[in-house]
């Protein structure tokens, strides 16, 4: 099994930065990609960005510019630098691990709250 713990979410202001981390462990193939998606109240769950264990990034182009997404192997950790964050940019960001060995295993973070509001 594997645990996805985040952290990071919080209130801030328009045109202010935060960052996202989220800490895998557990079973994790060398195949992996991890990423965060977000959900606003009332809408469906989101792609925000992507990145897989080569180092691959792939971005919303609502974030493009703004959002940068990384990751530590050794660490099994992905980050999310949210910068100019914008009013619509809040929601609940969710941490997700996707590892291959014969089928497809995906894996969800419990979520954390990103306020942006003056």
């Amino acid at each position: 099994q594997v645990q996805l713990v985040e952290s990071g979410g919080g209130l801030v202001q328009p045109g202010g930065s935060l960052r996202l981390s989220c800490a895998a462990s557990g079973r994790i193939f060398s195949r992996n990609a991890m990423g965060w998606y977000h959900q606003a109240p009332g809408k469906q769950r989101e792609l925000v960005a992507t990145i897989t264990s080569g180092g691959t990034a792939n971005y919303a182009d609502s974030v493009k510019g703004r959002f940068t997404i990384s990751r530590d192997n050794a660490k099994n950790t992905v980050y999310l630098q949210m910068n100019s964050l914008k009013p619509e940019d809040t929601a609940v960001y969710y941490c997700k691990l996707t590892t291959w060995s014969m089928i497809e295993y995906n894996y969800w973070g419990q979520g954390t709250q990103v306020t942006v509001s003056s």
